[in-house]
């Protein structure tokens, strides 16, 4: 059985269908389902398994077919087998490029913050830009959003939003989105036309379907319900179905009012709790490494990691990798794989858990 080497590691294909087989005799052990929430993680990492098996054995064997045509020499056959090579080009990069996402949670689902920061209603305004931008990314990408928790601006755009993202790889591909994203810009909001500089923070944390990952004490959350915000008339809820949960020993708050049931609202409230919880323990651990090592440094507010100039001239720069453009509308429609695989590129290797 093959094995492919790529700049993010070795897919050994022999080992997977082995892991497959595993996890499938797993599945059929009527046992499994005593406990409903390890059963839905061993099926929903039995599909993902599967799907991704399956990929690389079609993938396998189309190559394996290409190969022998090419090997025939036969001019005749040249119509066929170029725009089969050129199908299997694209293909094999594709998935160089899923090999870099080898981080333990890259495979899963991600959760997604907006916070407006610096920068008052020309801050709100540009986190409703970036609402819109990831949101058109995830389309694009085939991917799925559920939005947990809006708040508003009080004159324009929203001060903070989290949103679920929910595909395969979300989480890797929106991990290099991770930190504060700046503009610059005539404000839309200035009677004198000024240039104005806004900040806003970007959080990506993967959604932890664990318990393992992340033990919660029920004994130090606080749990509050209350009337979701939303339209007027019969869309008005009349009942306490929004949750907002606070972990007492840290103070972390997490909410959603999405759904109408206010179990499903605390579900959603929980994950988006575990995912910060699991967030700062992840810190710690590097925090603690990082002193070994003697190289820890406190990341501030102002370290963008991007910069997106509208005036006086139109440019978006990765401050990481140097990468940049011209094509200020096209980043802010969605179109942010090539900043997403220069810096997966760039730091392959070096993912954090």
């Amino acid at each position: 059985m093959p094995k492919f080497k790529f700049s993010g590691g070795v897919f050994d294909l022999a080992k997977k269908e082995a892991e497959l087989e595993k996890l499938q005799q797993e599945s059929e052990d009527p046992a499994l389902w005593n406990d409903s929430a390890r059963a839905q993680q061993v099926m929903k990492h039995l599909t993902n398994l599967r799907r991704e098996v399956e990929g690389w054995q079609i993938l396998t064997q189309r190559l394996s077919e290409a190969l022998e045509l090419a090997q025939l020499d036969d001019e005749s056959l040249r119509p066929d087998l170029e725009p089969e090579t050129d199908a299997l080009e694209k293909e094999v990069e594709r998935r160089d490029f899923n090999a870099m996402l080898s981080g333990p949670y890259d495979h899963g689902d991600a959760l997604l913050t907006i916070n407006a920061g610096a920068g008052g209603t020309d801050a709100q305004d540009w986190a409703a830009m970036l609402q819109r931008m990831y949101l058109r990314w995830v389309e694009r990408s085939g991917y799925e959003a559920e939005v947990l928790e809006i708040t508003e601006g009080e004159v324009a755009g929203i001060k903070t939003i989290t949103v679920a993202v929910n595909g395969e790889f979300a989480y890797g591909y929106l991990r290099p989105e991770k930190g504060v994203h700046r503009l610059v810009r005539l404000s839309p909001f200035d009677s004198n036309a000024r240039r104005h500089t806004s900040f806003v923070q970007v959080e990506v944390l993967p959604q932890i379907e664990d318990d393992n990952d992340m033990e919660v004490n029920l004994n130090e959350l606080k749990i509050e319900t209350y009337r979701s915000s939303g339209a007027g008339g019969q869309n008005v809820q009349k009942n306490d179905t929004a949750v907002r949960i606070t972990h007492l020993p840290t103070g972390i708050v997490a909410a959603c009012q999405n759904e109408r049931s206010q179990t499903q609202n605390r579900e959603n409230a929980m994950k988006v709790l575990k995912a910060r919880l699991f967030e700062i323990k992840r810190q710690e651990q590097e925090k603690h490494l990082a002193d070994l090592r003697g190289e820890y440094q406190k990341t501030e507010w102002g370290s963008q990691i991007r910069s997106y100039v509208l005036h006086p001239y139109q440019m978006v720069k990765d401050h990481r990798t140097d990468y940049e453009t011209g094509n200020t509308q096209g980043v802010l429609d969605g179109d942010l794989d090539a900043f997403i695989e220069a810096y997966l590129r760039a730091n392959v290797g070096t993912q954090t858990p």
